[in-house]
């Protein structure tokens, strides 16, 4: 089957930091997801990522882009110029950046704050998600179980558009949705096939 691409954008900030192999370069700094921490609303959902997610997922082959450009790359974990780290709290990453053009206006524009928010590429496995909905807050919440693949992380102008960041997960919801209406549907059959049974069995017992 064949695995669809999703991109979510982090609120948390990335950051530049001193190499700890060499104090003179810097490395870009940030978490590409985090566990157990619900996502702002992505179009009538929101996600929750669960701390075993990462568990089996291929991150054999990262990325580390600009703006999820594939001709402005600033590491790979493959080549060791992106590191990936599972931790408490999310996968965190470390690029050790080119020392090219758009590397170097890219830290300095990180420098002055202009760019600090980090984008990350996946999928999921056919059944790495559930849903539940919450009555409450009238909100879906989708829990992503188990990731396929991260298949990169980037450092981002603009956050996406929530339309063009959940499209695929908006199609899962759906399928949810319509799960949902036919189970109601059946219950209710049921239930009206009971109460026909019922009446058929106090008509009986009448004559």
């Amino acid at each position: 089957m064949t695995m669809n691409k999703e991109t979510r954008t982090l609120t948390m900030p990335i950051e530049l930091r001193a190499s700890e192999n060499d104090e003179s370069k810097q490395v870009i700094v940030g978490y590409a997801l985090k566990f157990n921490s619900e996502s702002e609303d992505l179009g009538g959902f929101v996600e929750i990522i669960d701390p075993s997610a990462l568990n089996g997922a291929d991150m054999s082959d990262v990325r580390g882009l600009f703006n999820h450009d594939p001709n402005m790359v600033l590491g790979r974990s493959k080549s060791g110029s992106l590191t990936l780290e599972v931790d408490e709290f999310g996968l965190k990453y470390i690029i050790d950046p080119p020392d090219t053009s758009f590397a170097r206006d890219l830290a300095f524009s990180m420098g002055r704050g202009d760019i600090d928010q980090s984008s990350f590429g996946f999928g999921i496995t056919y059944d790495g998600d559930e849903w539940k909905y919450d009555e409450k807050r009238d909100i879906y919440v989708r829990k992503i179980n188990q990731f396929h693949s991260i298949v990169d992380v980037s450092v981002v102008t603009y956050p996406a558009y929530q339309a063009t960041e959940s499209v695929v997960a908006q199609r899962s919801l759906e399928d949810y949705k319509q799960n949902q209406e036919e189970i109601r549907q059946a219950k209710v059959r049921e239930e009206e096939r009971k109460l026909k049974q019922k009446q058929i069995e106090i008509e009986l017992e009448l004559f």
